[in-house]
C-alpha cells in the first residue's frame, strides 16, 4: 500500500475532521515536527489513536529542519495509526472544537536527546 495517499492539504485535513463530525464522531489532531520521526513518536501516536476516531497529524516546521517537510510527512503517513497527514508550513488552521495535541516542545527535546546520543558515540 502506498501510504503517501494519506498526505493531504490542510484544507483536506479539515474535510477529514468534518466527515468524522458528520458521522457523529470526533477526530484527534496532533501537531509536531517529527524531525526526524523516531520510535518514541510512533509510540506516542499509537497511544493517542483511538479506534473509530480519525487521527490527523499536522507536520509543522522546526527552526532548523533536518528533513524536508514532505519527507517527514511521508514517514508519518507510513504509520498505520495515522489516518491523514497535512504539511502545515503556513501554520495550523483553526481547529476550534477539535482535540489538538501539540507535540512541538516534546519534539525539540527528542531531537536534542538524539543529537547528544549521536555525538557521544562519535
Amino acid at each position: 500500500m502506498d501510504t503517501r495517499g494519506k498526505i493531504v492539504t490542510p484544507a483536506e485535513a479539515l474535510e477529514v475532521i468534518a466527515r468524522a463530525k458528520d458521522r457523529g464522531a470526533s477526530a484527534t489532531v496532533v501537531t509536531g515536527y517529527f524531525d526526524p520521526l523516531l520510535a518514541s513518536h510512533a509510540r506516542r501516536l499509537e497511544e493517542i489513536a483511538t479506534r473509530g476516531r480519525p487521527l490527523v497529524v499536522m507536520v509543522t516546521s522546526p527552526p532548523d529542519p533536518l528533513l524536508a517537510a514532505r519527507a517527514r510527512a511521508e514517514l508519518v503517513a507510513a504509520l498505520s495509526v495515522v489516518d491523514a497527514v497535512a504539511i502545515a508550513e503556513g501554520g495550523v488552521p483553526d481547529l476550534a472544537g477539535v482535540e489538538v495535541i501539540h507535540e512541538e516542545q516534546t519534539d525539540r527535546e527528542r531531537t536534542r536527546e538524539l543529537i547528544q546520543l549521536v555525538k557521544s558515540k562519535s
